[in-house]
């Protein structure tokens, strides 16, 4: 298996203590860079893989392809961990590594583990409360929602739906341990106070 574990924005004090125990736990971890090997360091050794800072994606498909089979070896029989900067769903490198994973290594489950993205991380270094919405881009016109307190899931779908949105999951009291994941036709009327929703165009 192998896991995108999310390492927080860069200060070791924001590693969670679940981050602290998959390294602990991991037959190898790989890292993307010297910062999060810092992060690493007090718990384990790690492999430093090289991704290199392009706009060249035959270079960074070529890389994507020499490190996944660096990993793989270790993946296949055991617990391949990859830590990287913030969340590793976030706007990360962890995904495209997962999709060469799944192309040359089809066996190979991924799965990830959150840090604290460079978002929450903002907010609280420039005291800006965020509520209300607001849109996140890296530059390219925003494809998906994300709904908060999605207590009536099925009718805010039905509004969406007329905005052009036709992917829906929803996870209900995440990371408890009644947590709940719903996709599509299983979403269901109601749902609990704690409970996200994702949307897709």
């Amino acid at each position: 298996m192998l896991v995108g574990l999310g390492l927080g924005p860069g200060n070791p004090e924001l590693l969670t203590l679940r981050a602290v125990r998959i390294l602990k736990e991991a037959d190898t971890v790989f890292v993307p860079g010297r910062i999060a090997a810092d992060l690493v360091a007090p718990y384990r050794d790690c492999v430093v893989l090289d991704f290199p800072m392009t706009d060249d994606e035959g270079r960074i498909r070529e890389c994507l392809e020499r490190n996944a089979a660096r990993i793989a070896p270790v993946a296949k029989d055991g617990l391949a961990v990859f830590g990287i900067l913030g969340d590793p769903n976030f706007f990360s490198t962890f995904s495209r590594l997962c999709g060469i994973i799944a192309e040359h290594y089809p066996g190979i489950e991924c799965s990830t583990e959150p840090g604290i993205s460079s978002i929450t991380a903002f907010a609280a270094a420039a005291g800006v409360p965020l509520g209300g919405g607001f849109i996140v881009s890296d530059g390219g016109d925003p494809s998906a929602l994300i709904r908060l307190k999605a207590r009536h899931p099925r009718e805010i779908i039905a509004g969406l739906r007329a905005e052009g949105y036709r992917e829906f999951i929803l996870v209900e009291r995440m990371f408890f341990p009644d947590m709940r994941v719903y996709r599509g036709d299983e979403i269901p009327e109601k749902s609990d106070y704690m409970s996200v929703l994702y949307a897709r165009r």
